[in-house]
Parts: C-alpha cells; structure tokens; sequence
C-alpha cells in the first residue's frame, strides 16, 4: 500500500511539473507588463513603441506600461532590460542602434544583443530622411554637398544619441559624400528634433514619423529618402539614388525582445498577440502614415535578422571610421 501512495505521489507530481508550463502560459499576462523604451519620449523608437504597448494592452487584455529609461544611445535602458526577471513581465523595445550598432561602436557594453535577449519579433522598418533647418541655404541634396565641401566643418548634423541610426546614417552619409559634418548628439530624437527646428543644428538624419509635421509645417527642408522609390507622403522629396547618391540606403529598424532564459510559452503568446497586430488594418494604417513598414516574423527568424544587423553595421562602421564621442 505504501508503495502504491509512492507511486501515485510521484505520477501527481510528474504530471504538475508538465502543466507547470501550460498553466503558466493560459494564465500570461497575469499582472501590468512594463516595456522599456530606452529613448526619451517623442523619438520614433517611443512613438511606435508606445503604439506597441496599447495593441498588446488590447489583444492580451492587460496593461502593457511604458517606461522610458534613456541614455548612451539606448544602451542604458538596453542594459536595465537585459538584466530584468526572465518572467515576462519586463520587455525590451529594442531597434537598430541598440540591437545591431552599439555592439561595434561601445568597448563596455552591459549586455550581449545575442545573448541577453530572447527575440520576439521584428516589429517595423523604414527609411530614413535627410532634412535641413529652413534656413540652411539647400534645397536639394547636392546644394547641401556643395555647402558642406565649401564651409568644411561648418555645418552640424544632430542626432539621437551615439550608436543609434542617425548618427551612423549621417557618418555612412560623410564617407559617401566626401564631406565634413560635425556630431552632435542629444539624448532621444525628440530633442534632436527640436534643436534642428530651432536652428541650433542644421542637419538631421531621421524617420518621417518625427519629420513630417516640421517638414510640412515649412520648419524643416527634405532633400531626400533612403528608399527604392519615393514616399507617398512626401512625393516631392527624390530619393537618394534620385539625388546623386545611389549608395546611401540605410533602414532603421523595431522590435521587441525580452531577458533571455523567459519561458518559450511566454515567448510564444507575445509573438502570436504581436503577429495578429500587425497583420491588421489598424496596424499597417498607422506604421505607413509614420513612414514605416510592419514586419513581424518568428522568434528564430528575428534571431537570425539581429545577427545579420550586427554584421551588416560593423562592416558600414568600420568604413566610415564612426566613433562614440
């Protein structure tokens, strides 16, 4: 008998230790998921990062929070997200700079993208613009070349931060130009923004989901997209091959990931409610009016992008001479 009540205790517990996963699964979210945007807010990471959070909120039925926790171009944000409870229940809206750049241009990095993060999915991509302050005398892209070969470190690009998009596509952009800009980095792509809108910097390498309300207001000057072919919302502005410089294509990219070693159940919900999002009408309305393309995949297909991201921006900052300043 006693031997039976052993048997039987071990079969109960062996079968609690199978549900374990599935329960935990059926009952994720449970609680306020927090998703750490790591740029102030106002930048194109938060703006869709933010979309993210209230379609998740909707599709899974509990509050996904917006914390932005900014500095050292998203790396600090990056770093608090990588070393969060594996549990779910703190996300990381990762992007280009902090996923794909930051691994080549910061010799201390607190995290390893690859190792750090358990990929959900890629979550958008687009283009970028090369925008003026009004009063910067160009109003095409090879007046602004001309002006900057003239006046040599003269003009100033700002951007969001060091190792984020901006400041490598403006550093592909000198070597590809064969011009002098100078760096100045702010802390998010809100107050790039504004410092280009105001006039103290004239140059900005940016998303059209922040640039499109200055460029259409008169603040700020397209000159061209790092696109294939023109941007239905600016169909004025060439493109870069259009402009004279067929070689500067640079895409900037979300996504969302989380503390490595979350369970593959937890992993799966958020891919499959993500997925469904972007596979909406809703979804593709509001990313194409900010200028941007859905793209959600697989957790192994986002793996596999990440990788080939960092490789793709080590061989692009290598050539360019791109340092953190």
């Amino acid at each position: 008998m006693l031997l039976k009540t052993s048997v039987l205790s071990i079969a109960l517990a062996a079968l609690c230790l199978l549900a374990a996963p599935l329960a935990l699964a059926q009952a994720y979210p449970a609680k306020p998921v927090k998703l750490i945007v790591p740029f102030p807010p106002g930048g194109p990471t938060d703006i869709v990062g933010r979309f993210v959070a209230t379609k998740l909120s909707e599709a899974l039925g509990q509050q996904f929070v917006v914390e932005n926790r900014a500095g050292a171009g998203g790396t600090v944000g990056s770093e608090v997200a990588s070393q969060a409870s594996a549990d779910g229940y703190t996300l990381l809206y990762g992007s280009t700079s902090t996923l794909a750049m930051a691994p080549s241009l910061y010799r201390k990095l607190g995290y390893d993208p690859r190792k750090s993060f358990a990929p959900i999915s890629l979550v958008s991509s687009g283009p970028m613009l090369v925008a003026v302050n009004a009063s910067v005398p160009a109003n095409t892209l090879a007046e602004l070349i001309a002006l900057a070969k003239d006046k040599p470190g003269s003009l100033n690009y700002a951007s969001a931060g060091n190792a984020t998009p901006p400041h490598l596509a403006a550093e592909m952009f000198k070597s590809m130009a064969g011009v002098n800009l100078v760096h100045v980095p702010y802390k998010g792509g809100g107050p790039a923004l504004q410092a280009v809108t105001a006039g103290e910097v004239q140059i900005l390498f940016e998303g059209l989901v922040t640039l499109l309300p200055q460029i259409k207001s008169g603040r700020l000057r397209a000159l061209a997209i790092s696109a294939a072919v023109r941007d239905p919302a600016l169909p004025d502005v060439p493109t870069s091959a259009e402009a004279g410089l067929p070689a500067f294509q640079v895409n900037f990219w979300s996504g969302l990931v989380a503390p490595a070693g979350t369970p593959p159940e937890v992993i799966a919900t958020l891919n499959a409610a993500l997925r469904q999002v972007l596979a909406g009408g809703d979804a593709k309305a509001t990313l194409t009016r900010f200028g941007l393309a859905p793209a959600g995949n697989t957790p192994p297909e986002f793996s596999r992008f990440i990788d080939s991201e960092i490789l793709r921006w080590e061989r692009v900052i290598q050539a360019s001479g791109a340092k953190v300043d």
